[in-house]
């Protein structure tokens, strides 16, 4: 064999044995190795990472968030029907910090114990405690969330790093008979709903036009009293006009009154002033001057009689 043939087979082998022990980590898993079927604590980042091979083998374990789907978890209800989950899905994620503990107490595929394991455990324990209506209808709302919580609370103590995000249960499975009824009751118990519903658009409506009339009510009540209110303020007006015109003409009359009274006082003080001794004299002698009769003739008698005098006296004793 010459030295080229060597060389050759030399960079065959060696060729080979860097193919072998070369290999890749993918973003967003973490690379753990085995020798001998023990777990190295050394541990790799995405990347090309080199390793002895035929000695040493790898496995990547996922740190992103992934979703375990866990199928056809049976379940045994508290009044011994046994129904089935199609299907569970556990969203959770895994720290990298955490991968070597994880992976070195319960292996790469620890998914299994942590998770599809312990959805069997949690299911079984949940419907043995409660009855086909609870898990199929009543209850059926809160299994995702009592399993997340059971599973978050477990796997904190056992394994710190390991996270669940989400828990989604499908509608089990339960038999045909049985599914059945429980339509026939959905179905009568939507025919309530839709009864009660209806009564209650009843009772909305008229409690409506309740309204309506109390609202009505109050705006004629309101309208008469504005009106009311309006005929008093009109006949208080009336009223407070004939008091001023009264008023008006009771200053008018005693206006009048004062002035008449000032009048027959200034006539009164004129007189009063006027009764003077001549003024007095001055009419004694107009009194006899209108008074005075003035005769004329030869012969003046003594006395003058007035002549109707005795004819008042005959017609007296005629009549006698």
């Amino acid at each position: 064999m010459t030295i080229a043939s060597v060389i050759a087979i030399a960079l065959f082998v060696l060729s080979v044995m860097v193919a072998l022990s070369l290999h890749k980590i993918d973003e967003g898993y973490v690379g753990v190795y085995y020798r001998g079927g023990a777990l190295l604590r050394s541990t790799s980042y995405p990347g090309y990472h080199t390793m002895v091979p035929f000695i040493t083998s790898y496995r990547a374990v996922q740190t992103t968030l992934q979703t375990d789907e866990v199928k056809n978890v049976p379940c045994g209800t508290s009044g011994g029907v046994m129904i089935y989950f199609d299907r569970i899905e556990v969203v959770n994620i895994l720290t990298a910090s955490a991968v070597y503990d994880i992976v070195h107490n319960f292996t790469a595929d620890y998914d299994r114990t942590l998770i599809f394991n312990k959805i069997h455990h949690e299911v079984n324990q949940f419907c043995s405690i409660h009855s086909l209506r609870e898990v199929y209808i009543e209850l059926f709302d809160q299994i995702d969330e009592n399993l997340k919580h059971s599973l978050q609370t477990d796997i904190s103590q056992m394994a710190p790093g390991l996270f669940i995000q989400a828990v989604r249960v499908t509608k089990p499975k339960i038999p045909e008979t049985i599914r059945k009824n429980f339509e026939l009751m959905e179905g009568e118990k939507t025919k309530l709903l839709i009864t009660v519903e209806k009564q209650k658009v009843v009772e909305k409506e008229a409690e409506t036009e309740r309204k309506k009339a109390v609202i009505e009510a109050e705006k004629q009540a309101q309208v008469s009293k504005i009106q009311w209110e309006q005929k008093i303020m009109e006949k208080e007006s009336e009223k407070r006009i004939s008091q001023i015109n009264d008023e008006t003409f009771m200053a008018s009359q005693r206006t009048k009154a004062d002035a008449h009274l000032y009048q027959s006082q200034k006539e009164a003080e004129a007189h009063r002033l006027k009764l003077t001794p001549e003024f007095l004299e001055l009419k004694r002698i107009e009194a006899l001057h209108n008074n005075m009769k003035i005769y004329f003739g030869k012969d003046i008698p003594n006395v003058l009689v007035d002549p109707n005098v005795f004819s008042v006296e005959k017609t007296v004793s005629k009549k006698n």
